[in-house]
């Protein structure tokens, strides 16, 4: 369970983590600039366990992997919102890192809510507003990738247990 932090439509990966940071290669260092154009306090107050609630087309723009792992770095727990750039999604779940579209929850939520995901059942509880917001399951594939860290672990896994079917 997290908070909720909100913002608009069409968060752009330089949003994210603006391009004049992409020169640093340590994930750590790097998430300590997330967010920074939009909200100069996000890094100081993020906890493990926080969610961010958009508008439409969040994570627009580059394809660079950054801007989810950067999230991800600073213990975001999820991402809700309408919609996303396709590849920011790819990127996302590649990364290990979940996101859920639901206009419903990124509607009704609002900053500093407290948040809790259930993804295998398809709920997202507003804890603060009493309001459960159905959404449509994270597919067992996809969650697989999420707790595995990403494709790469999701593989690593499937090897080390001897299975050949991807």
């Amino acid at each position: 369970m997290g908070k909720a932090y909100k913002y608009g439509d069409n968060v752009d990966t330089d949003v994210i983590i603006p391009a004049r940071y992409l020169n640093i290669l340590d994930p750590d260092e790097l998430s300590k600039h997330a967010m920074e154009d939009i909200d100069k306090d996000f890094v100081k107050t993020v906890e493990p366990g926080d969610v961010i609630v958009a508008g439409k087309n969040f994570g627009t723009g580059s394809s660079r992997e950054h801007a989810p792992l950067v999230l991800k770095t600073c213990g975001v727990a999820a991402v809700i919102a309408p919609s996303f750039a396709r590849i920011f999604y790819r990127n996302a779940f590649n990364i290990g890192f979940p996101i859920l579209e639901s206009s419903e929850a990124a509607e009704k939520i609002e900053a500093g809510n407290e948040i809790k995901i259930d993804f295998a059942k398809g709920e997202i509880a507003n804890v603060t507003k009493g309001e459960i917001y159905k959404v449509e399951p994270l597919p067992e594939f996809m969650r697989a990738l999420v707790e595995s860290g990403g494709l790469a672990g999701y593989v690593r896994d499937k090897i080390l247990l001897g299975e050949n079917k991807l």
